[in-house]
């Protein structure tokens, strides 16, 4: 394996992507097929504890499910708000730092109407491409950024892209992080709103942690029809199939495997 790249096999949109990265010394004279093994273990290790321990669904014991949303807030974030209340459904918003700074009242709308609040970093970088001190600063500024403009202090982290890497664990312990993954991917920046609620539906479980989106990383305008018109469709096929919506904190069960 090169010096220079190494490869990150990602389940992220089913395809092999490469990435520079500070941290290959550490992959020195071990073998490709190794390293690669690694790398996917940083997303596909869910509840494993090398990079950072996280939860990825909760307890099966109930019929109840997690909607949570990554990478905003965003102006599409006031919207579902407005769909969530409508349906009285509670959900879990893993926010940037960088936009909780651009759309401080809409962090502040989803705090005061009961969703919880996560941490997703500041500027939704890899951290694959990140040193353990700048992995550091990605999550303190967020975790400041939310406070001062939500009023609350998050108690939750999820890694952009789903990338834990080394650094991480340290993070999240000297915050007290409880790191979250997820169950079922929506896969809502692809695909149609009736695909995404058709795949969540499929997919859906007790327990379930479902990952979607408020915002497209850090576009400051982001199109979330798709986004919108699956949360549509989920909150009553849902609730017909007797799941109840709970947040991230009242839904999980640490487990291994």
């Amino acid at each position: 394996m090169s010096a220079a790249q190494f490869c990150l096999i990602a389940e992220l949109e089913n395809n092999a992507v490469c990435y520079n990265s500070p941290m290959l010394g550490v992959f020195t004279g071990v073998a490709a097929g190794s390293a690669s093994a690694l790398m996917a273990y940083a997303v596909r290790g869910r509840s494993a504890a090398l990079f950072a321990p996280s939860v990825y669904r909760g307890t099966a014991a109930r019929r109840s499910v997690a909607l949570t949303f990554d990478d905003g807030p965003s102006p599409g974030t006031e919207q579902l708000l407005d769909i969530l209340g409508g349906h009285g459904a509670s959900a879990t918003f893993f926010q940037c730092g960088m936009n909780v700074e651009r759309f401080p009242q809409t962090a502040r709308a989803a705090a005061a109407a009961g969703h919880e609040i996560g941490n997703h970093a500041w500027s939704h970088p890899l951290f694959c491409r990140l040193r353990p001190a700048a992995i550091d600063l990605e999550i303190g500024r967020a975790q400041d950024a939310i406070r001062q403009a939500a009023g609350v202090t998050p108690r939750l982290f999820r890694a952009p892209f789903g990338v834990r890497w080394f650094g991480l664990r340290e993070a999240q312990s000297r915050r007290n992080l409880m790191g979250v993954m997820w169950s079922v991917l929506g896969r809502d920046w692809k695909l149609s709103g009736e695909a995404i609620a058709a795949r969540v539906l499929r997919k859906v479980h007790n327990g379930a942690i479902v990952c979607l989106h408020d915002g497209r990383e850090l576009h400051p305008r982001p199109d979330l029809r798709a986004t919108l018109e699956a949360v549509r469709i989920l909150l009553p096929a849902l609730r017909a199939r007797g799941f109840a919506f709970e947040t991230v904190s009242q839904i999980v069960c640490p487990t291994t495997h």
